[in-house]
């Protein structure tokens, strides 16, 4: 039984991995697959998948993208989401911001840098034309902590996904003032060089496995209900959400990749990148 180590956010776009794993799927193919919920989100996995304390991260497309430009020897082995992931705007609720354009010269939390949370309050920051060079990060490490930065007023506002954070939105904690959508597919599956070019044939049977519960998982029966029990949220909620989630079976398309890297090259966040060709599978 090969072992295999992967992480992910602890959100609901993974909960076909969680059903793989608790049916048994992966055994059935000789993969023991360890899971490990990573709540600092994006930031947090590069540096798992640098440290090679993990072979493979569902992880956001351009944060992974970023650090491979800057040096993570891992590869991208298949889109997981293609559908863009909304980001929710907050600010706490008691906040005298009202508008978007209040937000301007604000403190930003993120969960550290190179996370999503911190590379789309960048992409915003440039699409409502402000400074992008001036920026003003705090660090908070989780959702949880966000929540207590912004409460305690050492930062002003917060970008994380909407349906996670709505929630906090609905107990009056965080208030949601916009959203933004990332202009690309959401989340991919990467893994390290050395896992995937030493496990050419079990990721194939791994991806086999995941593709089939994503092509389906829609379809499971009262899966809405599942969702909402398990993420605490509200049925209609989770219904919206399954409406404009599509989970992808196939390899992020180039023009996907080059709208990533342009981005982030136009942001001074990257200088260089390997070509389409070196970065995925």
């Amino acid at each position: 039984m090969k072992k295999v180590k992967i992480i992910g956010v602890p959100e609901h776009f993974n909960l076909p991995w969680q059903l793989c794993i608790e049916n048994g799927e992966f055994q059935e193919r000789g993969i023991d697959v360890s899971w490990t919920d990573i709540p600092e989100g994006t930031g947090k996995m590069c540096e798992l998948l640098r440290n090679k304390e993990t072979d493979l991260a569902v992880i956001l497309t351009e944060g992974i993208i970023k650090d491979i430009a800057k040096g993570n020897p891992s590869t991208l082995i298949q889109e997981y989401v293609s559908s863009p992931l909304v980001w929710g705007i907050h600010v706490a609720q008691d906040s005298p911001i009202q508008s978007l354009e209040e937000l301007a010269n604000k403190r930003i939390a993120i969960s550290r840098y190179g996370s999503g949370s911190h590379l789309m309050a960048i992409v915003h920051a440039k699409k409502m034309n402000w400074n992008t060079e001036e920026l003003n990060f705090v660090v908070v490490n989780t959702l949880e902590g966000a929540i207590e930065a912004l409460q305690n007023n050492e930062a002003d506002y917060f970008m994380w996904e909407k349906f996670m954070t709505q929630p906090i939105v609905d107990q009056q904690i965080f208030r949601r003032i916009g959203e933004f959508p990332t202009p690309w597919p959401s989340f991919v599956i990467a893994g390290t060089n050395e896992f995937c070019s030493a496990n050419e044939a079990l990721i194939d049977n791994l991806l086999e496995v995941i593709n089939t519960t994503t092509s389906e998982f829609k379809i499971i029966p009262s899966i809405d209900r599942t969702l909402a029990t398990k993420y605490h949220q509200k049925l209609e909620d989770i219904q919206t959400w399954l409406s404009q989630t599509q989970w992808s079976q196939r390899q992020l398309k180039q023009k996907h990749f080059d709208a990533v890297v342009n981005e982030l090259t136009a942001l001074k966040q990257i200088d260089s990148m390997p070509t389409y060709k070196e970065t995925v599978r």
